[in-house]
């Protein structure tokens, strides 16, 4: 029987810690259903034996104390909610634990922004891990040495797993009843609970919100200006010497404040604008198009599906928003 840890840090998001709760142990009852042994043997483990979670309006009663287990086979981190910083403050004794468990043999898998505390084990140094796109400048910042990847859902990395933003955990705990139960168990899970099974990019999800919490004035004038220019077809040169600096200084510096290449900022803010175009039917996609300052349907789309990971026309058809009509 596989052991089962989740984690239940003060500040957790209540539906990230009942949410695998449920499903694994609806997977033992699928199992003894059909006469098979159970699995899973699920506990929620705490510092404390009640825990305040999403803002102290529920108690969650933790099945065991992290001093008293010794051993685990695979810890799920839930996400989290408030400050950050202090959440990570009052929750820093998990740490220690989670590191053992892990040099024990422990799997360890964090939830959408429990990928905070598990960046702060250490363990996915140079590793690659998933959380909330909304996280995402705030993960880096607080992280520079961990490889964040936005648009997936799920990373599975020597033992550590992470899953994107908010629902799509369900993914991820899916993924792993696959590895740990087979895939008939795992579809039938899918189908119980209705989770898209087949799902594996939040990039269709994500609103981009250009990184301005830095210090480089120059670079948010830079910024500033393509995004108030969404007609143009700016260069990097063009835009160096409006700023006066060296294409090279100016690449190095809007990188480092932005996480984006100039191009792909220039590139992120023009969809991000056809996005919202899209979403609401006035025009069709070449007026679209046009509008964000592009003259080449094929590179539209293909710049468009590459961000969003739709093209264009299933992006209208998945997010458009009905006009009411007028009585």
């Amino acid at each position: 029987m596989k052991h089962i840890s989740i984690l239940v840090p003060q500040g957790a998001i209540l539906g990230s810690i009942e949410g695998p709760r449920q499903v694994f142990t609806e997977v033992n009852k699928f199992l003894n259903s059909i006469r098979q042994p159970a699995l899973f043997k699920v506990q929620l483990v705490g510092l404390a034996r009640e825990v305040p979670v999403a803002g102290g309006r529920y108690t969650v009663f933790t099945d065991v104390l992290t001093p008293d287990l010794a051993k685990t086979d695979l810890i799920i981190i839930p996400a989290l909610d408030g400050d950050m910083v202090k959440t990570l403050e009052f929750n820093q004794e998990f740490i220690p634990w989670i590191k053992q468990q892990y040099s024990l043999g422990a799997e360890v898998a964090s939830l959408c922004v429990g990928a905070f505390l598990l960046a702060s084990t250490g363990l996915i140094s140079g590793k690659q891990c998933a959380t909330h796109w909304m996280a995402a400048n705030a993960f880096r910042q607080m992280f520079p040495d961990v490889q964040l990847v936005e648009d997936k859902i799920i990373t599975d990395e020597q033992g550590i797993y992470s899953s994107g933003g908010a629902f799509s955990y369900l993914n991820l705990i899916l993924y792993l009843i696959e590895k740990y139960a087979g895939r008939n168990v795992a579809v039938f899970m899918s189908k119980a609970f209705q989770i898209d099974y087949q799902r594996n990019s939040q990039s269709p999800f994500m609103i981009f919100q250009g990184q301005k919490e830095h210090d480089d004035e120059t670079i948010k004038k830079a910024q500033e200006y393509i995004e108030n220019n969404l007609q143009e077809r700016i260069t990097v040169d063009e835009l160096a010497s409006m700023l006066a600096l060296s294409r090279r200084n100016l690449e190095r510096r809007f990188k480092k404040a932005t996480s984006n290449s100039v191009v792909e900022y220039m590139q992120r803010v023009k969809i991000e604008a056809a996005k919202l175009s899209l979403e609401s039917a006035r025009e069709n996609i070449n007026e679209v198009m046009y509008n964000v300052g592009y003259t080449d349907p094929k590179a539209f789309r293909t710049t468009f599906k590459k961000i969003t990971g739709l093209s264009p026309v299933q992006y209208r058809n998945k997010y458009v928003r009905e006009m009411p009509v007028a009585v």
